[in-house]
């Protein structure tokens, strides 16, 4: 399977007082705001690059996961998947996996097997340089 997906963003201003806005093709996303404040300083009314990052490496991680039980003869009853993205020093050093599954007939030692391939195989995963730590429970 070969496809391509499109965003943009555009800025105007000073990286510290400019300001801009994020689209993407399938128009979930239109003129979303970001800036400096909503990068690195916490302001609510935006959004900023880690915080999509870790919205695509959730949701990549989590269908590839559902992928991988399918192949081993298990269907999710729910899977959640939180990232957390960890930046210091203009560098993003850490993604944070938090899952919680509920996947009938699964042994703990199977999920986990099968939660940590996921991990390694995810697209977004090896897009990564930085470090990507998984906790899985499986309830």
């Amino acid at each position: 399977m070969k496809f391509s997906r499109k965003a943009e963003a555009q800025w105007q201003g000073t990286g510290k007082e400019g300001k801009g806005h994020i689209s993407t093709d399938s128009k979930v996303m239109v003129d979303v705001p970001y800036s400096f404040g909503t990068r690195f300083e916490g302001e609510q009314k935006g959004t900023n690059p880690e915080e999509l990052l870790g919205a695509a490496h959730a949701g990549c991680y989590t269908m590839q996961l559902s992928f991988l039980l399918n192949e081993e003869g298990f269907t999710a009853t729910k899977l959640h998947t939180n990232a957390k993205v960890h930046f210091e020093d203009g560098e993003i050093t850490t993604v944070d996996l938090d899952l919680t599954g509920e996947v009938p007939e699964i042994s703990a030692d199977k999920f986990e097997e099968i939660a940590n391939k996921a991990k390694e195989v995810c697209p977004v995963s090896k897009l990564f340089k930085a470090k990507v730590n998984l906790t899985s429970k499986l309830k």
